[in-house]
């Protein structure tokens, strides 16, 4: 049995629902479809598909098998596609994880250009601020802001975040103007915690050579920043945004900036891979487009590798 083979047949067959159009799809008579399956089931001694004369059904364990095939016979056309012509025009599933700010304000808007560019990718975007585990979870890319630990990850730093800090006209027509970042713990904030952690993250503001850390008091604080920015618009305090969100927010006269002058410490944003992906076309070519994104952003958005 030729096992790689075998475990293609399987995964058609789990796809296509039934041995007949598998073998159709694959140009295969059913008896070597069905042939493969059986011996590949000898070969792992567990039982992979429930047969049944109307349908087939995938196993608990055929499941689990169905999902470590698709990523195996993934890596191998990814290797395949590394050291031949088709790297050029790379084709296939590509599984990414962004925040759901980034998504919004930069991927979504721009993506018709990238799918111009490779018709053949179909990409798969899993959105929210969540730490994922890229290998467990079969992740190929990830997009992320801030300090990255030390994962064994590859990492490509794509640009830098810009904040700005602002607030409703609403909540600034009811509680009123902070002057100076001090005053904002007489102000209602809105805090963001860590997925991961818990922790909330402190605000920090520097000034002609003064630099001040703050804890601001918040009656909610979130953990995704699609919400973070909706509970902002609703007037339930003070908020910092990234630029590229909050500055549209603020030209439209939806949000308003407070505490011109004072600028926050901008933050790194990164595309991170496991190192067997390092070769995969679909992935170098999508990580270079996004950097291009950044470098046709506006200078605040711009950052260096």
């Amino acid at each position: 049995m030729n096992k790689l083979q075998a475990m293609e047949v399987f995964v058609q067959v789990v796809d296509a629902g039934g041995f007949t159009r598998a073998a159709e799809h694959l140009q295969l008579p059913k008896a070597t479809v069905s042939t493969l399956v059986q011996a590949l089931e000898q070969a792992l001694a567990v039982k992979l598909l429930h047969r049944t004369t109307r349908q087939v059904q995938v196993t608990s364990d055929g499941a689990a098998y169905y999902e470590r095939c698709v990523r195996i016979l993934s890596d191998v056309k990814e290797a395949e596609e590394s050291l031949s012509t088709n790297r050029l025009s790379p084709s296939g599933r590509l599984r990414i994880d962004v925040s759901t700010g980034l998504a919004n304000a930069m991927l979504i808007p721009m993506l018709p250009d990238f799918f111009a560019r490779y018709p053949d990718i179909r990409v798969d975007m899993g959105c929210g601020d969540r730490p994922v585990d890229l290998i467990e979870e079969g992740v190929d890319c990830a997009i992320r802001g801030g300090i990255l630990p030390d994962s064994g990850l590859i990492a490509r730093r794509l640009g830098m975040l810009e904040f700005v800090t602002c607030a409703s006209p609403a909540y600034l027509a009811k509680r009123g103007r902070p002057n100076h970042p001090n005053d904002l713990m007489n102000h209602q904030c809105v805090n963001y915690f860590s997925s991961k952690t818990g922790k909330i993250y402190d605000w920090d503001f520097s000034r002609d050579g003064e630099t001040l850390n703050i804890a601001t008091p918040a009656c909610l604080a979130v953990n995704d920043s699609t919400v973070y920015t909706s509970a902002g618009l609703a007037g339930l305090g003070i908020v910092q945004m990234v630029t590229m969100v909050g500055d549209p927010l603020v030209a439209s006269g939806q949000m308003e900036i407070i505490l011109p002058g004072w600028t926050t410490e901008p933050l790194p944003v990164n595309a991170v891979y496991p190192q067997n992906r390092h070769l995969s076309a679909k992935v170098r070519v999508f990580v270079e487009w996004v950097a291009d994104l950044f470098l046709a952003w506006p200078e605040q958005a711009k950052g260096k590798d």
